[in-house]
């Protein structure tokens, strides 16, 4: 109890639903290790689980617009500044998980004034070109089972992981976007 007590006054919620857990014996849904198939067949074969786990991502985040706007090396905005960047950064929240490239915020802080300029140089080589690098365009996608022996990919909440350096990019431009700044990529967001 004492433990409980303790997370709770320093808000370490994690521990707490440990603790509860432990206490109570419930436990969090895990997944069986298969799969139904779109026929309903049931896989088991590691291979082929993540073969139906792609297809079921690809239809759920198909694109079916005609009309894909490519924007063109037509820029106007004014580049993006350290100041910006440190903002979004103050903005993001800490201790999440990261994408693909496994760079973290906190990283990018502890590397102070350098990591800053890096990011900076790179956003603005983004911004400038309009062309964002493939490492920072790829999610990673996590299944998370919503009910005990789900065995279907539906029930299933599906998250997606990416890149922190895209999020601060995606953040400078929200935050541009709300002071009415309507220039470079910000006119092609909205």
């Amino acid at each position: 109890m004492q433990r409980d007590r303790v997370a709770a006054k320093t808000h370490a919620p994690q521990t707490m639903y440990r603790n509860i857990e432990e206490i109570t014996g419930k436990r969090t849904f895990s997944s069986t290790g298969c799969i139904k198939a779109m026929n309903g067949d049931i896989i088991i074969d590691k291979e082929k689980i993540l073969e139906r786990w792609a297809e079921y991502i690809r239809e759920l985040f198909k694109d079916d617009r005609k009309d894909h706007n490519i924007m063109k090396n037509n820029f106007a905005g004014t580049p993006i500044m350290k100041e910006e960047v440190e903002t979004a950064i103050k903005k993001m929240k800490h201790g999440k998980a990261t994408g693909p490239d496994n760079i973290s915020v906190e990283l990018i802080e502890a590397l102070e004034d350098f990591g800053i300029g890096k990011v900076t140089h790179l956003l603005n080589e983004i911004y400038g070109t309009g062309q964002i690098p493939t490492d920072l365009s790829k999610s990673l996608f996590i299944a998370l089972p919503k009910k005990p022996v789900a065995t279907e990919c539906e029930l299933h909440r599906t998250i997606s992981l990416m890149s922190h350096i895209t999020k601060i990019l995606l953040q400078i431009i929200m935050l541009r976007k709300a002071k009415g700044e309507d220039n470079g990529w910000t006119g092609h967001m909205a």
